[in-house]
């Protein structure tokens, strides 16, 4: 049988499937047994409560939804009191994730969050519906490097940082996170998106725009994730599209480590638990005797890497 159990930097795993932020609560535990899961990774939390964005805060699409929740929540003393101790009931790792329009509130949450019942710190400096005008961190490398330098500063955690795929270079994003001290970079958060009613020529969303979640973006993040991973040196995390085990494979064979698992268990919690057992099941049958095997195995040495290049040799 197939040993699933990766390291992401110093947190061990019993395999590579987690929930995305946002995806997800200990609340699960009703629908599936959340001790199987490689990580348990909660909603991400401000310093100060959050009423969170105009309604409506959602919107179907041909292949997905728009989202722009705008992290509702009651604030970082209410976290650490009432919903640490509800994660700690289960084994796996709890991943924080904080978000926060300022550096020094970065490295605040990151000093209160220095507790012994969180594992990990994941720093959302991508969410798109939290500055719709392009501001996040996560746009610009030096604006990255600065607030997860300063998250670093803040604590001895590991500390996972999480990107946008609406940079323009996210490569040099991700080399800017690693750089400032990083331990892992989880790829990507959602793509700003807009939809519009037809009925009264209006926005759908209460936000305008939203962060679009869908199978159809995973071919996306997957050229992501793979271009970063092959310039950082650290553990790279791909988000994206994840509805089925193969899915999985495909990431870690791009260079990812791990996965989150956001709309297809947002659909169907139990999505996330059987992916778990048709990976194994995929593993099994292919006599792969640990999961690690595949990070990284794509088999691309002899084609050109260069998409200018490759693209002028003709067909």
């Amino acid at each position: 049988m197939v040993d699933l159990s990766v390291k992401i930097g110093d947190v061990e795993m019993a395999n590579p499937v987690t929930p995305a932020s946002g995806a997800f609560s200990w609340e699960y535990a009703d629908v599936i047994d959340l001790n199987r899961l490689g990580g348990l990774v909660a909603k991400t939390i401000c310093k100060e409560p959050r009423l969170g964005n105009p309604t409506p805060r959602m919107a179907e699409t041909e292949a997905g939804i728009i989202q722009s929740i705008g992290l509702p929540g009651k604030g970082i003393e209410y976290f650490i009191d009432h919903i640490v101790p509800e994660y700690k009931k289960f084994t796996p790792p709890l991943i924080v994730s904080v978000s926060s329009e300022s550096t020094e509130e970065f490295a605040e949450l990151a000093r209160d969050l220095s507790i012994p019942g969180v594992d990990v710190i994941e720093c959302n400096i991508s969410c798109p519906t939290r500055n719709t005008t392009g501001g996040n961190f996560a746009m610009q490398s030096e604006h990255t490097k600065e607030v997860v330098s300063a998250i670093r500063a803040a604590t001895d955690k590991p500390l996972w940082a999480k990107l946008s795929p609406n940079a323009g270079d996210i490569v040099s994003i991700a080399m800017a996170a690693e750089e400032a001290g990083a331990d892992c970079l989880v790829i990507a958060n959602t793509f700003l998106s807009l939809k519009i009613r037809t009925d009264n020529f209006r926005p759908a969303l209460g936000n305008k725009f939203g962060g679009l979640v869908s199978p159809a973006l995973k071919p996306i993040v997957l050229r992501m994730v793979y271009q970063v991973a092959k310039q950082v040196s650290i553990p790279v995390i791909g988000i994206g599209g994840v509805t089925k085990a193969e899915d999985v494979v495909e990431y870690m064979l791009a260079g990812a480590s791990a996965v989150g698992i956001g709309y297809a268990g947002f659909r169907n919690p139990t999505a996330l638990t059987a992916i778990i057992d048709d990976l194994e099941a995929w593993c099994d049958d292919r006599g792969i005797k640990k999961v690690t095997e595949l990070i990284g195995a794509i088999k691309d040495d002899d084609m050109e890497m260069d998409t200018l290049t490759a693209a002028s040799s003709g067909v």
